[in-house]
């Protein structure tokens, strides 16, 4: 198992789905050929039976991800140190190839919020989140890769945009990135920037892997639900980070209103064409909030 982040990034795996228990019947029982698959770690910690022998059963026919929601990263409680002990022995145990979480605050005073909360993008926020990712990968022995959040609101006085806030995080750290492709999308269209700026913008000898997934639209805002097909506007996002990454492991988020496996594969294989596309069409980036309701 390779922790240097140079080969995490060279390891391009191909189209890989989150690991979910409704699934699980068709994947232990047909085999399906899917190149990889992401666990979401805290399902997988503190438990036995069932869930624990299926993750045995996958990682040791698939390569396996480790995507976490509880680090608290951003936090100003202190690290979890314990958590991060049990992220460590998942790894070892299913051989997950790296782990990950959000740029973001889950909870303060010892309380998890059960949500991704933003950072402002201020030089003091920085400063804290640079010694923390540090830190912990300093425990875990290998670089840490973030995910960029999904937003519904900016903080006034911030000294950075996102892309500037993660080019500064990455080079003080070595960290790796995880970058959200539908969030990049939701967030250019709740806030009114230029996705694709966006992504020129992005440090890319970070990115180890992309998420795509669908949200939900509503008049004022977009909501990223994982619960819908890719739009056609993150599709050609997509294309258009692959071209500028040179290429990286893709993952296909749904979470809530899942449908059958053959359906979801289906879903996150229409990424072999955009991995292929020499270059998007139309604009991809929205400039605008959205003005009608999809239920």
């Amino acid at each position: 198992m390779s922790h240097s982040l140079r080969d995490l990034v060279r390891q391009d795996l191909g189209i890989g789905l989150g690991l979910r228990t409704a699934h699980y019947a068709d994947i232990l029982g047909k085999k399906p050929k899917v190149d990889w698959f992401e666990i979401l770690s805290e399902n997988y910690m503190h438990t036995g039976g069932r869930p624990v022998h299926v993750l045995d059963e996958v990682a040791a026919r698939y390569p396996v991800v480790m995507h976490g929601v509880s680090m608290n990263i951003g936090s100003t409680d202190p690290l979890d140190r314990a958590y991060l002990r049990e992220l460590k022995a998942l790894q070892q145990r299913c051989g997950a190839r790296w782990i990950s979480d959000h740029i973001c605050w889950t909870g303060v005073d010892g309380k998890n919020l059960h949500d991704l909360l933003p950072l402002p993008y201020t030089k003091p926020a920085l400063r804290h989140l640079i010694e923390r990712v540090r830190a912990v990968q300093d425990m875990l022995e290998q670089p840490l890769v973030l995910e960029n959040p999904s937003t519904y609101l900016q903080f006034t006085g911030e000294d950075f945009d996102e892309p500037q806030f993660l080019q500064e995080l990455t080079a003080a750290t070595g960290c790796g990135l995880l970058m959200d492709v539908n969030n990049v999308f939701v967030c250019a269209s709740n806030h009114g920037f230029d996705a694709e700026d966006y992504l020129r913008r992005v440090p890319w000898d970070h990115v180890v892997y992309f998420h795509l997934a669908g949200h939900t639209v509503y008049e004022t805002h977009r909501l990223d639900t994982h619960d819908h097909p890719v739009c056609p506007e993150v599709w050609r996002l997509y294309a258009l980070a692959h071209r500028l990454s040179g290429g990286r492991s893709t993952l296909l988020e749904w979470d809530a209103n899942i449908p059958d496996f053959a359906t979801t594969h289906r879903e996150a294989k229409k990424a072999l064409k955009y991995r292929t596309a020499k270059a998007p069409r139309g604009k991809a980036g929205p400039t605008q909030r959205p003005a009608v309701v999809h239920s």
